[in-house]
């Protein structure tokens, strides 16, 4: 429900924009107006009212006290307001970003099942290898249904509902026993050339897409940035883009290329998608261990 009061939507606009037409068109229309010029107006109502203007098209009547519209529309306007708030409702549900679309398929290409890679390291000691760890908790992070926004944290980490792609990297990989935030910092003063950054600020530095490049760069495994070495692309691995950066998922299309688990913009339907073909900028495939 948070995410709803605080998601600005396409949709959110477009009923806001619709109820002040309908409060013009409903609270100016004057009482004295002709007949069929009524008729016309009314017929325009109508059809504001059913999709989405019912509110305004009643605020209007309230405002301007047309006590004659009251009587006429003393049904249709309690029935259109239903009509809207059962409409927005379904429209402001599918506002809220999902984990992943319904038809997940499977790990496979052309029938067979791929098989997946298992790393040799358990980086945290629980029991399951890193390159498992790193997709499950990237996982476990998007059904927070985190809300895309940036913002400076003093401990690094979101510490609440928001967050940006990087944190989806970044909250995979500390509870795969990876401390972003600690790591990447002791790698800038280390490499200080290689990033260009005049004043390191541990506090953010591993939440910007280009520093974790280098970064993996560094200390990870570089692997092919050709969608279509299929093998080659394993669920928990990690994919940057230009500006952009996700865990690779262990879900393929009917192409057998894997989906990403992403957090992109506000805007997004799901937070696991079939992007990674139509993206053109990829510079960077890592795997962790």
């Amino acid at each position: 429900m948070a995410e709803l009061l605080t998601a600005a939507t396409p949709i959110s606009y477009y009923l806001v924009a619709v109820n002040i037409i309908a409060f013009i068109l409903y609270g100016t229309d004057k009482a004295k107006a002709m007949h069929h010029q009524w008729r016309i107006k009314e017929a325009v109502l109508i059809g504001i009212a059913f999709v989405g203007g019912a509110f305004g098209a009643f605020a209007g009547m309230i405002v301007f006290h047309h006590k004659t519209r009251k009587m006429k529309f003393r049904i249709l306007v309690p029935i259109a307001i239903i009509i809207w708030l059962t409409l927005g409702g379904f429209l402001a549900e599918r506002d809220v970003v999902g984990l992943t679309k319904t038809d997940r398929p499977k790990n496979e290409y052309n029938g067979t099942e791929i098989t997946p890679y298992h790393s040799s390291v358990d980086k945290d000691g629980d029991g399951t290898d890193d390159q498992t760890d790193i997709l499950k908790n990237a996982l476990v992070y998007v059904k927070k249904r985190p809300v895309y926004k940036s913002r400076y944290y003093q401990t690094g980490y979101p510490d609440d509902r928001y967050g940006v792609c990087t944190d989806v990297v970044g909250y995979a990989l500390k509870k795969s026993g990876y401390d972003l935030r600690e790591l990447v910092d002791k790698d800038i003063r280390k490499n200080s050339k290689d990033y260009d950054i005049d004043e390191p600020d541990k506090n953010i530095d591993f939440r910007r897409v280009k520093n974790l490049r280098i970064y993996f760069e560094h200390t990870a495994t570089s692997l092919t940035m050709d969608v279509n070495d299929i093998e080659q692309w394993q669920g928990g691995d990690i994919v940057v883009f230009k500006n952009h950066i996700g865990v690779i998922s262990d879900r393929r299309n009917v192409e057998g290329v894997p989906y990403v688990i992403h957090h992109n913009d506000p805007y997004q339907k799901n937070y696991e998608e079939d992007i990674l073909q139509e993206r053109t900028d990829i510079v960077g495939h890592f795997r962790i261990s």
